[in-house]
């Protein structure tokens, strides 16, 4: 099971970036401790906090010309970390 699933890249979250603050989505099962141990892993830093949210999936109806579709989105759990001060997560190394 992968904890960490893909980085956000919001424009919040970009602008908390500075401070040390970094968004994730993480898989829906994930604890704190577990969300902890996998950045402190993957990127190297010191994580010293971590806030979640989990956001449900919301019904949405779309009108075509042939017929109604209806459906959901999907429900997913979003982690808000923070690292030591100093320490850097860099998403954008490799591009």
């Amino acid at each position: 099971m992968d904890i960490l699933k893909k980085p956000l890249i919001t424009e919040k979250i970009s602008a908390m970036n500075e401070r040390g603050v970094y968004g994730f989505i993480v898989e829906k099962t994930a604890k704190k401790p577990e969300i902890k141990k996998a950045v402190e892993k993957m990127f190297g830093v010191k994580v010293v906090d971590v806030r979640t949210m989990r956001y449900a999936a919301k019904h949405k109806t779309r009108y075509t010309k042939s017929k109604i579709v209806s459906g959901y989105t999907n429900a997913f759990k979003k982690a808000i970390v923070q690292v030591a001060e100093g320490e850097v997560i860099d998403f954008y190394g490799e591009v």
